[in-house]
């Protein structure tokens, strides 16, 4: 039997952008409503009116309700609300904010993932500017960063994101739980245009075929087909021994390495240096770069060391990772930087592509380099690493650097 009150939400004094929602059903009475607000003077009766169309939609006469606002945007109020609604009834349906055009859009297998921003997905307040810290993504997170007694209500408020929050180019990524909640999680974001889904402490191929399965059973069920890829991160040491097959389903786009979780399933302590996991790094790396997806590296958990974090990404780089997950804007820079192509790999890049445009001018086809032949992959990498330079100021349309 469901219980009668409901609580949703987070307010605090250290809490901004949210609020917390009180709702008890009645029997009689119809509806109460009271708001603690210091905007209640300016936005007390939009909030009121939101809040009785949303109660009217699940058809609930009689109940009291209780907001106590941090600044809530409607989207996260239209959450936390529904969130309530179905604790407390069986009401069926869903509460729809508008879709942003902005959110409509499909990303590529092949595009950069050099910075991914981790934002708990139960924390609207660090969701709502995230697109202006220009990481490649944002990762709306239900898994390690989502109290427990907290995951379902987040659902409602990561679908309403994914409509309502422009993330200004970056591609709207989600990692979902473990297991059958994981499963459940996909139901409220594969259909609001979720570009890639991050699969947390994937050990077998098993796992990713459930996951690319319910996308598609989703995707059928509403019609849709805007593409999803997989991110599965490998967690464990039983993963790495089976990261090769893990990497072989069709949706997978990256793979990433998780070394807290890898580390403590060794029963070692990480360490700067890193050798402990040098074996499961390279793997993982050898495996990616063998199926031709890109091998993303784990976070460096340290936020304030910015230097040690920058010397982390050029070693990163220099074994063949692709990318970085980050846990604090301020480092998206340094690993954005660091990742970047630097004038070594620009002048290669230029060479390959003027090569290839000349062959191609020439009506060959084969293009060589000097004594070495140069195959469609390669020229493609050097054109994306080109593209990425022009992107980053870095080079002009002529092929020229900017900084001569």
């Amino acid at each position: 039997m469901k219980k009668s009150v409901a609580v949703t939400g987070n307010f605090g004094p250290k809490v901004r952008s949210d609020c917390e929602i009180t709702l008890e059903i009645k029997h009689t009475g119809g509806i109460s409503f009271e708001l603690n607000s210091k905007v209640k003077a300016l936005y007390g009766k939009s909030i009121k009116s939101q809040c009785l169309e949303i109660l009217k939609y699940f058809d609930i006469q009689n109940a009291r309700l209780t907001i106590n606002d941090s600044g809530a945007l409607p989207f996260v109020i239209s959450a936390r609300l529904e969130a309530a609604v179905k604790e407390i009834t069986d009401a069926s349906g869903e509460y729809l904010p508008d879709m942003i055009p902005e959110n409509t859009n499909s990303t590529t297998r092949e595009r950069f993932r050099y910075s991914r921003l981790y934002l708990p997905g139960n924390t609207p307040g660090l969701m709502i500017n995230s697109g202006l810290h220009s990481a490649d993504g944002i990762i709306l997170d239900f898994e390690d960063s989502v109290a427990p007694d907290k995951k379902d209500e987040s659902r409602y408020l990561v679908r309403n994101a994914l409509r309502q929050i422009n993330f200004y180019g970056a591609e709207r990524m989600v990692r979902i739980n473990q297991g059958e909640r994981g499963l459940e999680d996909l139901e409220y974001v594969i259909p609001h245009y979720v570009n890639l889904i991050l699969i947390p402490k994937c050990e077998d191929s098993y796992t990713v075929a459930k996951v690319e399965n319910r996308i598609k059973d989703i995707q059928e069920r509403h019609k849709i087909s805007n593409e999803v890829f997989l991110m599965p991160v490998i967690e464990s040491a039983l993963g790495i021994e089976n990261v090769t097959e893990i990497a072989r389903s069709g949706s997978v786009a990256a793979m990433a390495i998780g070394l807290e979780d890898y580390t403590s399933d060794l029963g070692v302590q990480r360490t700067f240096e890193g050798l402990e996991s040098l074996y499961a790094r390279s793997r993982l790396i050898v495996a990616s770069k063998a199926i031709r997806i890109q091998p993303i590296d784990s976070v460096f958990s340290d936020v304030n060391d910015l230097e040690g974090l920058r010397k982390t990404v050029l070693s990163s780089k220099a074994m063949g990772f692709e990318g970085m997950g980050c846990i604090h804007p301020r480092q998206i820079a340094v690993i954005k930087e660091g990742f970047a192509p630097d004038a070594a790999e620009i002048e290669k890049s230029k060479d390959i592509v003027r090569a290839f445009e000349d062959a191609r001018a020439l009506g060959l086809g084969v293009v060589a380099l000097g004594s070495k032949m140069i195959d469609a992959p390669v020229v493609n990498r050097a054109q994306r690493t080109l593209n990425l330079a022009r992107k980053l100021g870095l080079l002009n349309d002529n092929l020229e650097d900017t900084n001569q």
